[in-house]
């Protein structure tokens, strides 16, 4: 038995072309969703493929942080991190993160899950 048998199986997310390039250049080291429940079973060690069209990226979870509400987790996080340049711009990063997730979905939580990408 490897040390790997108990590690949560590899998933795949699905994720707009600029910000998986963001994820793939190191820029962007936080992805953020919303709590479905399928969201909340991501586990710090996983590993998360990012896909966009035909791209693949592999990368591990190291944390998964929950916030209330978009503008709790742009307190605590990184902007930069989140979305690069447009991240120098809270209320910008803010109003497309609401674009992506109606005020329903973030009702179910917002997380924050912190990753890097496995060279």
């Amino acid at each position: 038995m490897s040390e790997h048998d108990d590690a949560p199986p590899r998933r795949e997310l699905n994720i707009r072309k600029p910000y998986f390039d963001l994820i793939a250049t190191g820029i962007k080291t936080v992805e953020v969703r919303v709590g479905y429940p399928s969201m909340r079973k991501i586990q710090p060690g996983q590993q998360l493929d990012f896909v966009s069209g035909d791209q693949r990226l592999a990368t591990r979870v190291l944390r998964m942080s929950e916030y209330a509400s978009f503008e709790d987790m742009l307190k605590d996080e990184d902007p930069v991190a989140i979305g690069g340049d447009l991240g120098k711009n809270t209320d910008e990063l803010l109003a497309v993160i609401r674009g992506i997730y109606p005020p329903e979905k973030e009702n179910l939580g917002v997380l924050a899950i912190a990753v890097e990408v496995i060279r």
